[in-house]
């Protein structure tokens, strides 16, 4: 599947479609995006069924930044509009392999139920 241009405008239905994301925020003047671009879309080729989505934060600046992001490149992986990796640089490609390995093995119940413990134990004292 090819990469895919996210916007403000499809970045919501885009994430609540797909049950596995990665997204490459960069711009075309960042040296390093420049670097990772081909490592991320030879990723894209091999793992057809995931969807591989690229943001530009020049083009897209209000989308960048309700995502706080400050260093280009930055890689984030969504599971199942979850956020479970969020990190700048450029990734070496099998490092992205290895990434795309343990985000696949990730057991998505387990991380609900870590987000609702963290939630719970954030508005009152922890039941330990």
């Amino acid at each position: 599947m090819p990469t895919i241009e996210l916007t403000k405008d499809n970045f919501n239905d885009t994430l609540s479609q797909n049950d596995f994301v990665l997204i490459d925020f960069w711009a075309s003047w960042c040296g390093p995006c420049r670097q990772f671009a081909p490592v991320y879309e030879q990723a894209s080729e091999k793992h057809g069924d995931l969807l591989f989505a690229k943001v530009d934060t020049e083009d897209q600046q209000e989308l960048a930044a309700s995502f706080d992001i400050q260093s280009i490149p930055t890689l984030m992986v969504v599971r199942d509009e979850i956020v479970i990796y969020a990190q700048p640089g450029a990734l070496p490609q099998e490092s992205l392999e290895d990434l795309i390995r343990q985000a696949r093995e990730l057991d998505m119940d387990e991380v609900r139920k870590e987000i609702a413990k963290q939630q719970s134990g954030a508005e009152g004292p922890a039941a330990e």
